[in-house]
């Protein structure tokens, strides 16, 4: 099977990886960025352009969101199944008159930082049972945990997404500023935020809550809130604590 993908951002570079880490080989990665297409393709030994778009059975498109309309709209083979990797658009999004099916990878990507691939999640969809098994087989390569997900489901898990991740770094982000305006090395913090997420593979969420909200300990509160000069972190704040006493009080 000719495998082309298409992008070369984070999800891109990783997918570039670890199928080269499972042999399975890439025909072409084509896009717009020749630098960083570049990198990919002298990193995993894969053919780039930015030019001319290769024939292939499968086109994996990993972009943004707003741009899969675009670029998928580029492949005129009506042959080809076509995936995109976004977990909050319908495979519909795809323009044009091939198989459309999606590929999702549950995960946060950076280019510098190492995965295994065999933990992440792998959710597909497709139109038809054959299409399904192209790309469950193909991602079964990659990864232990594959299952089917249509655009219903995939919108739930992508919101869930960003509230345990993206939120979540959003906070360590905020409270880095608050440790560096006090001249505190958030590196004191890291213990704390490991045990914090090992927690949660053993308890339910909701159980290994702690904090001065659960304990509705208002002494502690109002001290932390004469701290919180910014506004926008006082506004943060408030909110977090309110949403932890409506859970337990």
């Amino acid at each position: 099977m000719q495998i082309v993908l298409i992008g070369s951002g984070n999800v891109a570079f990783h997918l570039a990886k670890a199928f080269t880490e499972a042999q399975i080989p890439i025909s072409q990665i084509f896009g717009r960025n020749t630098t960083e297409l570049q990198k990919i393709s002298e990193q995993f030994s894969i053919p780039f352009s930015a030019k001319t778009l290769a024939e292939a059975d499968l086109y994996i498109i990993s972009v943004s969101d707003s741009s899969i309309a675009e670029v998928s709209a580029l492949i005129k083979n009506e042959n080809a199944l076509v995936a995109h990797t976004s977990g909050s658009v319908s495979r519909e999004a795809l323009s044009g008159n091939y198989r459309k099916s999606v590929f999702y990878p549950l995960q946060t990507f950076s280019k510098s930082k190492n995965l295994d691939y065999s933990k992440i999640p792998f959710f597909i969809d497709a139109e038809n049972e054959n299409d399904e098994e192209i790309l469950k087989n193909l991602a079964s390569k990659i990864s232990k945990n594959v299952m089917l997900a249509n655009d219903e489901k995939r919108k739930y898990i992508h919101l869930t997404a960003v509230f345990a991740c993206n939120f979540v770094n959003h906070l360590y982000a905020r409270a880095k500023e608050i440790s560096d305006s006090q001249g505190i090395p958030f590196d004191y913090f890291l213990p704390l935020i490991d045990e914090t997420t090992q927690k949660i593979h053993e308890l339910e969420p909701k159980l290994a809550q702690t904090g001065p909200a659960i304990r509705n300990d208002e002494k502690v509160l109002k001290l932390h809130e004469s701290l919180l000069t910014d506004e926008e972190k006082l506004k943060i704040y408030k909110t977090l604590n309110e949403s932890i006493k409506k859970m337990y009080h």
